[in-house]
């Protein structure tokens, strides 16, 4: 897989910051069929920092319902929690 196909998005919600500050990790969304060194591979390459470690969550899309009695889906998704080297930082505001 291609680098930017791989990383969909950074993720910035509470919980990430909480985790970028104690303990240098950072949350993506990525793409479902990525595996652990894909994404660390993707990392490293796109924001030019050293990788130590990759947790990934796979998330089922949620039931929704639009004005009909009919239920839709939302879509599966990924989610990769990527730990830095000590000293690297990523800085996305």
């Amino acid at each position: 897989m291609k680098h930017r196909a791989v990383i969909h998005k950074v993720q910035l919600t509470e919980k990430g910051a909480a985790l970028s500050e104690a303990h240098n990790q950072y949350l993506f969304r990525v793409a479902k069929g990525a595996n652990k060194l894909e994404i660390k591979q993707a990392v490293e390459t796109l924001y030019k920092v050293s990788v130590t470690n990759v947790n990934t969550m796979n998330y089922l899309g949620k039931r929704k319902r639009e004005r009909r009695m009919d239920f839709g889906r939302r879509s599966d998704w990924k989610r990769a929690v990527v730990t830095l080297k000590d000293g690297d930082t990523l800085d996305f505001t």
